[in-house]
């Protein structure tokens, strides 16, 4: 687990074990942490002076930090590892954005960015199908969890409670509870040659790509073309006038106006309409024969 950061076009690498979890957390816990006074004056100097080595102090008195707030999502099948490098670099961004004029602690000011982090991580690797796109899903995503825990299967008036704790709909209750219940199924769950019945609900069984059947294209190349000569056969069945119409007005890329079509045959533009409407009529009955 290496950590670097990008700071003001700088590199700042943080000197901590990566080749073993449990001994980057003894690392990550036996860094003292700063008082106020300090984490103010490293802080003014990062600001004003663009200082690494306070940038450095920061990030590292704060680790412990970000290691307790991703234990806190051991629950979705993620590796603690991963959660914690996710919620380190939150809390290198949110060290390069504190101010220390707020009058807040950085851990106060932190907590927002390492947890946003960490939550982008897991909805990008939790399942391989996102289950959380809109803003209202992802809060679900994340609360419906706990909610089911003290609720367990929901009926009508838990999903109206949580809807109306959370500030969404219940229908995207009752969808996001639905994608959370589901698992994830490879495409080939055949396993092994004798597995009948796993091959036979693999996705793979019935979920097949026609589209380059070499039959099937030629079926469509046949088709097109029979469909394109029939149309030709019966415009030129048509008198000029209502062929010209019915080409000017459908078929053509800029669709030239009853009122135009009227002007150049000296006709009004009802007469116009009755006549593309005829055209029409037997264009259909031809092609239909």
């Amino acid at each position: 687990m290496s950590q670097e950061l990008v700071l003001r076009n700088q590199s700042l690498v943080l000197p901590l074990p990566t080749g073993n979890l449990d001994q980057y957390i003894q690392a990550a816990f036996s860094i003292p942490v700063l008082s106020a006074e300090e984490e103010q004056a490293l802080a003014r100097r990062l600001q004003q002076d663009s200082d690494l080595d306070a940038a450095r102090q920061l990030v590292m008195s704060h680790l412990r930090f970000v290691v307790r707030v991703a234990r806190g999502y051991s629950g979705y099948g993620l590796a603690l590892g991963d959660l914690i490098q996710e919620g380190n670099i939150g809390l290198m961004k949110a060290v390069k954005r504190f101010d220390p004029d707020r009058g807040v602690r950085l851990v106060s000011f932190a907590v927002h960015w390492i947890r946003a982090e960490i939550h982008e991580f897991i909805l990008r690797n939790w399942r391989i199908v996102k289950v959380a796109t809109t803003k209202a899903q992802r809060k679900l995503f994340f609360n419906l969890r706990s909610a089911k825990k003290r609720l367990g299967w929901m009926n009508r008036d838990e999903i109206n409670a949580v809807a109306q704790d959370l500030g969404v709909k219940p229908e995207t209750v009752l969808e996001m509870e639905s994608r959370l219940s589901g698992q994830d199924i490879g495409f080939d769950l055949s396993g092994s040659e004798d597995d009948e019945d796993a091959r036979q609900f693999a996705p793979a069984a019935y979920l097949t790509d026609a589209s380059n059947d070499p039959a099937l294209t030629l079926e469509q190349h046949d088709w097109q073309q029979q469909s394109t000569s029939n149309l030709f056969e019966a415009l030129a069945q048509l008198d000029e006038r209502s062929r010209t119409i019915l080409e000017e007005r459908w078929l053509a890329e800029d669709k030239t106006t009853l009122q135009a079509l009227a002007a150049r045959f000296d006709v009004s533009a009802e007469r116009i309409r009755q006549l593309e409407k005829n055209a029409i009529n037997i264009l259909k009955k031809t092609l239909v024969a």
